[in-house]
């Protein structure tokens, strides 16, 4: 009898587990993580640039967004399919992510670190708010609680900063500051649910050339209105050009991959990831820089994996974001193919076309004339 209960126990777990992580769930975690990585990277590469006086933002965002401009743009001239969304809306969403880069990096010349990584939390609230207007996003009780404990990390992470004093240096203009990080995170959410609605209703593909080339064009206007003289004064060694490649290609990675966690799991999940990054920017300094760092940092960072966890597994019910994410899927594979019969039947109906008036041509006129 033990035997039996146990063996039905494992199989009742065994259960739940299927039921709450799905392949695409455990696929968008690792994803968001790998993203997360990435934002890490993107960071140091900006503090070794800012640490060997270079301040070019937009010019560093510049070559990202002209690497998503030539490889994707490459694809989709070769694929010869128009635009399943407006131009314009793609112009829209450049200016809005440009800037979102641009303000944010911005906000560190006037406030502190401790208030960045607090107030950059605020794009959460702002991205559950947008997707349930906009995309009709049902959360519940177990999305906000995961929600909330991941915050929860964070503000652990901001008393641990206090509690090591690095409070002290507050910047020339806090208040400034603060609001420049609340406008950008602002920015950074209307980006994402922008996005998150392109890939489920238009193409991926599409979406990564076309804020390729909207964003290298407002980059390119931005950068001759105001970095054209810090570029000039830049001192173009290998010790500056390095980092600023690596920038350039660890972000043209993080946008190729972001649209693939939107698809799968959303916008709100891709924030609660991104939380991670200040925690794996911990490890780096420990191991990496040998640097000592406050014991609530990992208390922190296993809030914030907890929360995670808790907002990423669900019922069967949840598997909504799958079913759209496979039949937007299915839907660009019959498109394609569409567009091929559409083109092997355009040339088949003139060629008989052609063929049909060489005939009537060639044919003699007869009339018949009645007895």
């Amino acid at each position: 009898m033990p035997i039996v209960d146990s063996e039905s126990l494992r199989r009742s777990i065994r259960e739940k587990w299927k039921k709450v992580w799905t392949k695409r769930a455990l696929m968008g975690l690792v994803l968001g993580q790998f993203v997360s990585l990435l934002i890490t990277s993107t960071a140091f590469s900006s503090s070794e640039l800012a640490r060997r006086g270079v301040n070019a933002p937009t010019s560093q965002s510049f070559l990202n967004y002209l690497l998503l401009a030539i490889f994707y743009g490459a694809y989709v001239i070769y694929r010869r399919r128009p635009l399943q969304i407006n131009w314009y809306y793609y112009l829209i969403l450049g200016i809005v992510d440009v800037e979102a880069n641009f303000i944010v990096v911005k906000s560190y010349q006037y406030t502190s670190l401790t208030s960045v990584m607090l107030l950059d939390c605020w794009a959460i609230p702002c991205v559950i708010l947008l997707t349930w207007l906009f995309l009709k996003t049902k959360y519940g009780y177990r999305k906000f609680t995961g929600v909330a404990i991941c915050v929860a990390g964070i503000v652990m992470v901001v008393f641990s900063d206090v509690h090591a004093s690095d409070r002290a240096e507050g910047g020339p203009n806090p208040v400034k500051g603060d609001i420049l990080v609340i406008a950008g995170a602002t920015l950074y959410a209307v980006s994402n649910v922008g996005e998150e609605f392109i890939v489920k209703e238009g193409d991926r593909i599409e979406l990564m050339a076309m804020l390729g080339v909207f964003g290298a064009v407002v980059s390119a206007i931005q950068i001759t209105i105001l970095e054209r003289n810090e570029l000039k004064d830049i001192n173009w060694t290998a010790g500056a050009v390095l980092p600023f490649l690596g920038f350039a290609l660890a972000l043209f990675l993080f946008y190729s991959t972001v649209p693939i966690i939107l698809k799968i799991c959303g916008a709100t999940l891709l924030n609660l990831s991104l939380l991670t990054s200040d925690m794996w920017a911990v490890f780096i300094r420990i191991f990496a820089y040998h640097q000592k760092v406050d014991w609530m940092y990992f208390i922190a960072f296993a809030a914030v994996a907890v929360g995670i966890v808790t907002y990423s597994g669900g019922k069967k019910k949840d598997a909504e974001n799958v079913q759209v994410a496979e039949a937007s899927d299915e839907r660009d594979k019959i498109k394609d193919e569409e567009a091929g019969e559409d083109h092997i039947t355009q040339g088949f109906t003139a060629a008989v076309e052609g063929q049909s008036s060489e005939n009537a041509k060639q044919q003699p006129f007869i009339t018949i004339s009645p007895n």
